[in-house]
């Protein structure tokens, strides 16, 4: 069987306004090597996505097409444009073992289909996963190093801004006042969550889809040590250095309020009444469930009585309750 080959040309992001260059370099580049070379190329395969992991379709697809013998061969820039982990580099290399591949041809690495051949291309796709790795460890480096230095990694809470030409972090003069107002108003002890969400939503504070603060964010935003001057990176603690948009004394009196509130919460969700057969019954006629009530009877002679009174929830909107003589399900407990 004659050689026929693949052109395979991959960049690592399927972003489209980075590595623009890249595909086209490389097309480029095979196309000489092929017209120079003599290479029947049966098909161009172009993927954006990086190979870090396994999973690429296009390139998953290649190799099934190979099995399939519709080409034997494949040609590339770089053994790293093929494979940086082992399981796609060890696909390649049992193709190769099996004859289902005979001819690898890059503009950058020269290769042959014998056992030194083989554990050169071995070696190289090792390189390329060393790279990845060493990679990601150099980058875990670099942020650490930056949270030393006083700057959290990642983009800035809201009241600040990412300066992206001193690589810094600045006061946001419109937002921070507020977000400041926002901490004392809470501090005043008889403001909820959601009222705090609708005063930022009067000073026109929102999120980048135009909708209000949730309370999720809300909690979040109140319990940011980023804004007394001090950060949490990878499980540590780190002193920031950036304008503090609050005081150490209003923000631990902010918590002192939160961890209280949530005491009492916790402490009405303990003594809530328990109630038997919720979720188990359900209304005979109209099919809705059971809701409870519990209530508590004062005698003249100094006794009490303790009544549980389970009723229909009457949400069927089907059928109509009204005509129902007898939807509502009372059962009492004494």
């Amino acid at each position: 069987m004659p050689n026929k080959f693949f052109l395979y040309a991959r960049k690592s992001t399927d972003v489209e306004d980075m590595q623009i260059l890249s595909i086209e370099a490389q097309l480029t580049e095979l196309r000489e090597l092929a017209k120079k070379e003599g290479l029947e190329i049966v098909d161009e395969l172009i993927e954006k996505k990086s190979a870090k992991v396994p999973g690429r379709e296009i390139f998953n697809s290649m190799l099934d097409r190979i099995e399939k013998e519709e080409a034997n061969g494949i040609i590339s820039w770089h053994p790293d444009r093929l494979a940086r982990n082992s399981v796609d580099g060890g696909r390649i290399i049992y193709l190769l073992d099996r004859g289902k591949l005979s001819a690898l041809k890059f503009n950058t690495f020269w290769f042959e289909p014998t056992p030194q051949g083989k554990f050169m291309l071995n070696i190289a796709f090792s390189q390329s996963k060393y790279y990845v790795d060493s990679l990601s460890e150099n980058t875990k480096r670099g942020l650490r190093q930056k949270a030393r230095n006083g700057f959290c990694p990642g983009p800035a809470p809201i009241g600040y801004l990412n300066d992206s030409r001193s690589k810094t972090v600045v006061l946001n003069k419109k937002v921070s006042p507020i977000i400041k107002e926002a901490f004392e108003y809470y501090s005043c002890g008889n403001v909820l969550m959601r009222e705090v969400s609708s005063f930022l939503a009067k000073k026109e504070i929102h999120l980048p889809n135009g909708k209000s603060f949730g309370l999720t964010r809300i909690r979040k935003i109140l319990t940011n040590s980023y804004y007394y001057g001090h950060f949490v990176f990878a499980g540590e603690v780190y002193e920031g250095r950036y304008d503090p948009i609050i005081s150490k004394q209003l923000f631990d009196k902010v918590q002192e309020i939160i961890n209280r509130k949530n005491k009492q919460w916790s402490k009405a969700r303990v003594e809530r009444i328990h109630k038997p057969y919720l979720g188990l019954l359900r209304c005979g006629e109209c099919g809705m469930g059971i809701s409870g009530d519990f209530k508590v009877r004062n005698y003249k002679n100094g006794n009490c009585s303790h009544f549980n009174y389970y009723r229909c929830t009457k949400k069927n909107k089907v059928i109509n309750l009204h005509s129902i003589l007898k939807c509502t399900t009372c059962l009492t407990t004494v």
